[in-house]
């Protein structure tokens, strides 16, 4: 099946396949060659390898290049290239890896445009940037409904490893194949393929040969490649710390000003706000929007501009006493970044509950995320949200067109001092969801996975125990400060604290060395900025954060300057 010929059943499917499989003009490929250079390719030839980096796409002039799966995948389709059409999806932006082989079919002339000659067109010619980036975007889309990649992940979704990796791929938008060991037919087979034990879950298999057992996230990032090659020796404008609204905002507006950008995210883009099943107050989405699609948007619209992107990459520390700023890891590899500027936006964690084999179960049957993975894990299910704020009933909402019934447990009165007043609308108005005030959680029963809760109604009152097997907790939150302590000014709550909330007191300690005051989200270090949730004073909202990182980019141009 050619990516031109695929079915479609609508109107509006088969456009949107037209978006995603474009045929360049004649216009638009002399406007593009400038940027490449011509080749010709024999039948056989091997444009990319699977795994190898994304350095290039091919404009075909003539021929036809197929899409090949990694050896030891089922080839369900083939995904073809002919005249007008281009290669790359959106591994091009970041600097990725090859998803699959790519193959001249017929003999073929083709322009070759190397990836820093495409951002550059990108950035300069605005019909070519939507007709790119746009393919890109609905290229990856498709990618991942279809599971055609180069990551299958064999484990259990009562495995806390499973949900973990999972829940990584997916908000980082890599596809992947999912095989649930405890359901699937064939995964025996599998197992005694790649040698897999019982102790070796979950397992990543990368491009069908390199075997994973029980890998970290930073191990799976490293494997597929996530991360660009950064010179180490060379000084950036800005570095950015922490991928979520405010840190994304900054990002655009400092990369697409021309500074020298590089932003490390610990886990996956979006943060916090990444693991919202739908925002419906952020401005311009009157039909709402979900977390992870917005920080999808504002990750692409980055590194358009040329921002670098660090995956699962933690910062431990950062140098207070000496310029230029150096940006510590915690893998241990590697030198340090170099930088003239940072910007802290690592944002805030929910609270963990206060129950004693809490861990035992995070990951198997306590969440701290309501997406549509979560979802499918608890569908037709009694479940428990803990929290009453925003995230706590948007997660509600989102859960209850799955789940049996949905139990919201607050310690509070009532949900109108925390919630906003649609939110509290629906959740009265929703025949499956039921309020517990004055409730919290104060045990965990099960083997393995949850498989009952107790809570407790009122203070002294008598312990319920409830068959849910599901618990999402969103229960407040705590700031991600604790690599920061000795190096900045924070306030009691571990919150950052900027400009005139810094005393004389709190300067002199921090020997402040200029005769101006810090800048309005200037830290008590010169040239270290915190915007967004970790801010002491912040307004925890996502268009809050977005605009203090815009801000934010504002005060860099001045502290670069002095």
């Amino acid at each position: 099946m050619t990516a031109t010929a695929k079915p479609t059943s609508t109107p509006a499917a088969g456009a949107r396949q037209a978006e995603a499989f474009p045929r360049l003009t004649a216009k638009q490929i002399a406007r593009i060659e400038p940027h490449g250079r011509r080749r010709h390719v024999e039948t056989g030839e091997v444009l990319g390898e699977a795994g190898a980096p994304v350095t290039k796409i091919f404009v075909v002039v003539s021929g036809r290049l197929d899409l090949v799966r990694p050896a030891g995948w089922t080839a369900e389709q083939t995904l073809s290239f002919s005249d007008g059409m281009f290669t790359g999806e959106r591994s091009i932006l970041a600097g990725g890896r090859f998803l699959a082989r790519i193959q001249a079919t017929t003999p073929c002339d083709v322009i070759e445009v190397a990836r820093e000659e495409l951002l550059q067109l990108i950035q300069t010619d605005s019909e070519l940037s939507d007709i790119f980036l746009r393919a890109f975007i609905l290229r990856r889309l498709q990618l991942i409904d279809q599971g055609f990649g180069d990551v299958l992940l064999l484990g259990s979704n009562h495995c806390q490893g499973s949900l973990h990796i999972r829940e990584f791929l997916t908000r980082n938008g890599h596809p992947y194949k999912f095989v649930d060991l405890d359901t699937d037919a064939d995964s025996q087979a599998m197992l005694d393929q790649f040698h897999i034990n019982a102790g070796d879950v979950p397992v990543v298999i990368c491009r069908g040969s390199v075997v994973l057992r029980n890998p970290t996230i930073q191990q799976v990032a490293d494997c597929l490649g996530l991360n660009p090659t950064i010179d180490r020796t060379a000084v950036c404008d800005l570095v950015i710390i922490g991928a979520g609204p405010a840190g994304l905002g900054a990002a655009v507006y400092a990369a697409s000003e021309g500074l020298n950008v590089v932003m490390i995210e610990a886990n996956a883009p979006g943060g916090q706000a990444g693991t919202s099943s739908r925002i419906e107050n952020y401005l311009g989405f009157p039909l709402g929007i979900s977390g992870q699609e917005l920080a999808a948007r504002a990750y692409d619209q980055a590194q358009k501009f040329g921002a670098r992107i660090l995956i699962a990459k933690t910062v431990v520390r950062i140098n207070c006493d000496q310029k230029p700023y150096r940006v510590l890891f915690g893998d241990g590899h590697g030198d340090p970044l170099l930088t003239r500027a940072i910007i802290v936006a690592s944002g805030v964690e929910y609270r963990r509950l206060a129950v004693e084999n809490l861990s035992r179960f995070e990951g198997a049957g306590v969440y701290y995320a309501a997406t549509r993975m979560e979802a499918q894990l608890c569908a037709d299910e009694e479940i428990a949200v803990v929290g009453g704020a925003n995230s706590a009933g948007q997660a509600a909402m989102f859960l209850a067109q799955t789940a049996k019934r949905v139990h919201m447990l607050i310690r509070g009165d009532g949900l109108a001092k925390t919630m906003s007043r649609y939110l509290i609308s629906r959740i009265e108005a929703h025949p499956g969801i039921d309020v517990h005030a004055r409730t919290e959680v104060v045990g965990l029963e099960g083997n393995g996975h949850v498989e009952r809760i107790a809570w407790r109604t009122g203070r002294g009152g008598p312990v319920q125990k409830q068959k849910i097997r599901h618990v999402f907790t969103m229960t407040g939150a705590e700031p991600s400060t604790k690599w920061l302590a000795g190096c900045l000014a924070l306030d009691q709550k571990g919150f950052i604290k900027t400009g005139s909330a810094l005393t004389p007191d709190e300067l002199t300690d921090a020997k402040w060395p200029l005769r101006r005051p810090p800048h309005l989200l200037e830290t008590s270090l010169p040239g270290v900025l915190a915007v967004g949730d970790v801010r002491s004073g912040s307004t925890k909202r996502v268009a809050s954060a977005v605009g203090e990182g815009s801000i934010a980019v504002a005060t860099v141009h001045q502290i670069l300057a002095e």
